[in-house]
């Protein structure tokens, strides 16, 4: 087997048992509680008999900054997109995070452990479907 390959291999090992290990020491992340939903107005007719009276919008909810279901990037500042599935890296634009894994679009798909790379290629389907479709 080439030496390069051997190195290959034990750099892999050693990011999966220090990825994994990592795991055992995070604490999870506190999920944040529901809000209630504002009650819904109705705004009353000019003149009886006119029109029904209507129910207002209500106020659309922000988006959450993380999500209940995977940890947020260790690197520093991010926000969740529920629309895409992932993490969104706040200062450095086009890097997505989810489950210790860095997602980078330029030209083609990549991925890292780290989110200064070093980046390995890949196609749609090695990126969460929400990123796929973004960039199929």
């Amino acid at each position: 087997m080439p030496h390069f390959m051997i190195a290959t291999s034990r750099l892999t090992l050693l990011t999966l048992a220090l990825g994994l290990g990592a795991c055992t020491v995070q604490r999870p992340a506190s999920e944040p509680q529901p809000q209630p939903l504002p009650p819904i107005q109705t705004v009353p007719a000019t003149k009886p008999g006119v029109s029904k009276p209507t129910p207002a919008t209500p106020a659309a909810r922000p988006a959450p900054r993380t999500s209940a279901s995977f940890a947020p990037p260790p690197s520093g500042p991010s926000h969740w997109d529920q629309g895409l599935g992932v993490y969104v890296l706040d200062n450095q634009p086009g890097v997505y995070y989810r489950q210790r894994t860095y997602y980078r679009w330029n030209n083609g798909w990549g991925w890292a452990t780290t989110p200064n790379g070093p980046w390995e290629p890949t196609d749609s389907t090695g990126v969460p479907p929400g990123l796929g479709r973004q960039h199929p």
